[in-house]
């Protein structure tokens, strides 16, 4: 006999606690402490819950950090590739949507100390390294390789070596959320990170845009 009633999600059980309090406490404890510092109890806390109610939703840390990556980074690429899938402008101009999008939804915010914190913790967690390959850094690094793709097909950049054009790309949006995340906050020399990427993207363009052509 079925039961009348209806399941719900385990996160509309107890309303004291609510998964979004958690992921939230923990994406701030992430980019404070770093993962290895990061305790379970000190997340329950933030949240205002206690560690036995943060059980009933992540059954350890890795579980909660992949969840707090999934919260909050991997919805922007899923956008990214809808902007790509529909854009019908210039690749030069598409390129700028993306990576001024990417700055704005990403790095401008807190989760982009999940960022540095995967490249500074990666060596000591493999597991979670591997899991950040595979869900991000794999899925941005195609992105990224598919803007250049369509850039070259449709005679909007110069002939280039895509792999390695995508690293040469996505290297300086690293070091600068790095930066955000490390010594920026105490250098004297304070950068806008919007002048930084416009002058990154002029660099860039002008040396991916094909030559004009000659006069007849």
């Amino acid at each position: 006999m079925q039961c009348p009633f209806e399941m719900k999600p385990r996160w509309e059980r107890r309303k004291d606690a609510r998964p979004q309090e958690l992921l939230a406490a923990a994406l701030d404890l992430f980019v404070e402490r770093g993962y290895a510092s990061t305790r379970l109890e000190d997340v329950a806390k933030r949240a205002g819950v206690s560690k036995g109610t943060l059980y009933l939703y992540f059954t350890n840390k890795e579980e909660l950090f992949k969840a707090v990556v999934r919260e909050n980074i991997v919805p922007a690429l899923g956008e990214a590739e809808d902007i790509i899938s529909t854009f019908e402008g210039h690749s030069a101009e598409l390129l700028r949507c993306v990576v001024m999008g990417w700055w704005e939804r990403l790095g401008a915010t807190k989760a982009s100390g999940i960022i540095k914190l995967v490249m500074a913790e990666a060596g000591n967690f493999p597991d979670l390294a591997l899991f950040y390959q595979e869900e991000v850094i794999s899925r941005s690094t195609n992105m990224m390789a598919g803007m250049f793709e369509r850039g070259v097909a449709r005679g909007e950049f110069r002939p280039i070596d895509v792999r390695v054009m995508t690293q040469v790309l996505i290297a300086p949006m690293l070091m600068l959320i790095t930066w955000k995340h490390s010594v920026g906050p105490c250098s004297d020399e304070q950068s806008d990170p919007m002048v930084f990427l416009e002058a990154f993207l002029d660099m860039a363009l002008n040396g991916l845009l094909p030559p004009p052509a000659k006069p007849a």
